[in-house]
């Protein structure tokens, strides 16, 4: 019986790697660039973002319409999106049609046209995108969160950019950019799905011969910072986010930090979620997160409330903090590591899942991480572990944004000193 796992490096620096699914009728089929915001310069924050969208404006043989049209009329279905450490273009078809998606991936990365025309008229539908995302604030308290906890520099810029660079971003910055970091070597293309390993490296080696093989320009370093964003905003909701200084993917605490997310915030069980929303209904939201990086990551705390509970809500939020630190229950630990395990092992029944994580692995780990191993790295945390990582975490030098009716959220040097408490 074959791997359903195989890898093959080609000779530009392209790396091919598959995952056979035989019982699906389906192939989800993929290009992972290593290229996302932290990669920008000031002066072009945002690009990565505006080349995705570009991507699908038209090539040297097919018009945007012809792009849609192909994918659809066999009953597919083609996306991207654009992250602070990777871009990716990726496509979903019945596997007959594997070669198409391989053939437009590959055209829309090989030979965009960058249409003066189709960039202007892009560059209103990003421009609109970003006024959305204002006029959003549970998200744009995020963006905020991230420039506080990153100030001056890639990994605290938004990944949509800001409406003056987007108005005077040029056709040459774009090109430039695209020939710099979409490249043979920073990029990992990956297939999962009733397919053979082969068939996708020959179509591969057809579809993205014209990729450049410059090396790419090293990845600057994340630095946090942390401080505090305020604004008095008129809105009917305060959101508030409360974060520190957290591991990355490498870190040898990454899985416990996970387990200490889950029992802190991350269900309808969590510790925030029961004492905050269920015991005393200071909110409708509320939940942990952890976001890891190459070098790093953001632990952080979110929250929606109302004016007259802003008052309230961070100190029983600093309690739960300092709680976690002291003890966790061994039926919580249990309940969060089973909550991590089908959230892993459920992500294994999909073709996409499966297609992006092979292609992530890779990228971070220089390897496949067998499921059983990371199970095994999930079933090894204790409730000592989190309780641990949680004081490694909280008793770091915290980040603040708060936006909307805040006047009541503690300001940052009063909930550093209770943390210090």
């Amino acid at each position: 019986m074959t791997d359903p796992i195989n890898l093959t490096r080609l000779p530009s620096g392209l790396t091919v790697v598959t995952e056979r699914m035989d019982r699906v009728e389906t192939v989800s089929f993929g290009a992972y660039v290593s290229t996302g915001t932290r990669d920008e310069t000031a002066e072009e924050n945002g690009v990565s973002h505006f080349l995705e969208h570009m991507a699908f404006k038209g090539t040297t043989s097919r018009s945007a319409l012809q792009i849609a049209e192909e994918i659809e009329n066999v009953g597919g279905h083609i996306n991207a999106y654009t992250a602070r450490e990777q871009t990716a273009f990726y496509v979903k078809l019945l596997k007959d049609n594997m070669d198409l998606g391989v053939d437009i991936i590959g055209d829309i990365l090989t030979h965009s046209t960058f249409d003066p025309v189709e960039i202007e008229r892009e560059r209103g539908v990003i421009l609109q995108e970003i006024g959305q995302a204002n006029d959003t604030p549970d998200d744009v308290v995020f963006d905020h969160f991230q420039a506080t906890a990153f100030p001056n520099q890639p990994m605290g810029r938004p990944t949509l950019g800001t409406e003056d660079l987007i108005q005077n971003m040029s056709r040459d910055t774009l090109m430039s950019y695209m020939r710099t970091h979409y490249t043979a070597d920073n990029m990992v293309i990956a297939a999962a799905g009733n397919l053979h390993h082969e068939d996708v490296v020959e179509r591969v080696q057809r579809h993205f011969a014209d990729l450049p093989t410059t090396a790419q320009i090293p990845t600057p370093p994340s630095l946090y910072g942390g401080g505090e964003f305020r604004q008095e905003k008129d809105l009917d909701q305060a959101h508030v986010v409360l974060g520190f200084p957290s591991v990355g993917y490498n870190d040898p605490d990454y899985y416990a930090t996970l387990l200490l997310s889950m029992v802190l915030g991350g269900g309808m069980s969590s510790r925030l979620f029961q004492e905050i929303r269920e015991k005393r209904g200071l909110v409708y939201s509320v939940y942990s997160f952890n976001a890891p990086f190459i070098d790093g990551g953001l632990f952080g705390i979110y929250a929606g409330t109302g004016e007259k509970q802003c008052a309230e809500l961070v100190p029983v939020t600093l309690e739960e903090l300092h709680k976690i630190q002291q003890s966790v229950g061994q039926d919580e630990m249990l309940r969060a590591r089973a909550q991590l395990k089908a959230s892993l092992l459920m992500s294994l029944e999909s073709t996409g899942s499966r297609c992006e994580q092979i292609a992530r692995q890779l990228q971070l780990f220089g390897r496949i991480i067998p499921v059983s191993e990371t199970v095994a790295h999930v079933e090894a945390v204790t409730p000592a572990d989190i309780c641990r990582v949680a004081s490694r975490i909280f008793t770091q030098q915290p980040t603040l944004a708060a936006l909307g009716p805040v006047s009541h959220v503690l300001p940052l040097n009063t909930i550093a000193e209770k943390l210090a408490a």
